[in-house]
């Protein structure tokens, strides 16, 4: 069963709208989202392509702000707030996985951790980042001596290091096999479980849902569904 949840959410969304223009044109990318999370949840976002899930992700991560509607985390009015407290934002309370691994090829696996610690107030040593995410044999390595999976765990663990409240997955396993897929999701799983991060991925993988306490479904830049699942699956019990 999904665990209770707290009284209270840790990040508060109403009315999310995001409107880009090109000209005389334009793009609804987010419709009047209303979202919360909360403390330690582990939630899954599916929606196929262009849905707006990954606009959602960016405005939830103080990546961008809305058209018009509010946003906050904790004290934090990320719907007004300028880029100086955006970046105070991200770089105290959120840590971001992208599908495309963005390390550095001239710094090692270590290297790439250090960058991130040397900016965090109460950081993981990068040691124990990689340890947290099974590369504590690999930390000497360059991208270009790891595979995929290696990449994308050394940047889970870059991403863990500063002990970020908020973790922001996009399509973390879309570069991804299959069996090095469900190594990653098993690294997730494992950071929510033992950190108590707050995770969320976007995915447009269904099957991934089986592991959320609750599963979000969006659709032409609106929420259409929250669910509580039921009967949480561990990502190696996943199939697809």
């Amino acid at each position: 069963m999904a665990p209770p949840k707290p009284e209270q959410a840790v990040l508060v969304a109403r009315g999310l709208t995001k409107v880009y223009r090109t000209g005389e044109v334009e793009v609804h990318a987010l419709r009047g989202v209303d979202l919360d999370l909360y403390s330690g949840e582990f939630v899954v976002l599916l929606g196929p392509s262009g849905s707006g899930k990954s606009t959602l992700l960016n405005i939830l991560g103080g990546l961008d702000v809305p058209t018009r509607g509010e946003i906050t985390y904790r004290d934090h009015d990320l719907a007004h707030a300028d880029e100086r407290e955006l970046t105070r934002y991200r770089r105290e309370h959120v840590g971001f996985v992208f599908q495309f691994y963005n390390l550095i090829p001239s710094l090692t696996a270590r290297e790439n951790v250090a960058l991130v610690t040397e900016l965090a107030q109460q950081p993981l040593r990068p040691e124990e980042a990689l340890q947290l995410v099974g590369l504590g044999q690999r930390m000497g390595h360059f991208p270009s001596q790891l595979s995929g999976g290696e990449q994308q765990r050394v940047a889970i663990a870059r991403a863990v290091a500063k002990r970020p409240d908020l973790l922001l997955c996009d399509e973390p396993t879309g570069a991804l096999d299959y069996v090095t897929g469900k190594l990653v999701l098993e690294t997730l799983a494992r950071i929510n479980s033992e950190l108590g991060t707050t995770t969320a991925i976007i995915t447009h993988n269904v099957s991934i849902a089986g592991m959320a306490d609750r599963v979000i479904r969006i659709a032409d830049g609106c929420i259409v569904s929250i669910e509580p699942n039921p009967r949480k699956l561990r990502p190696e019990d996943l199939r697809w």
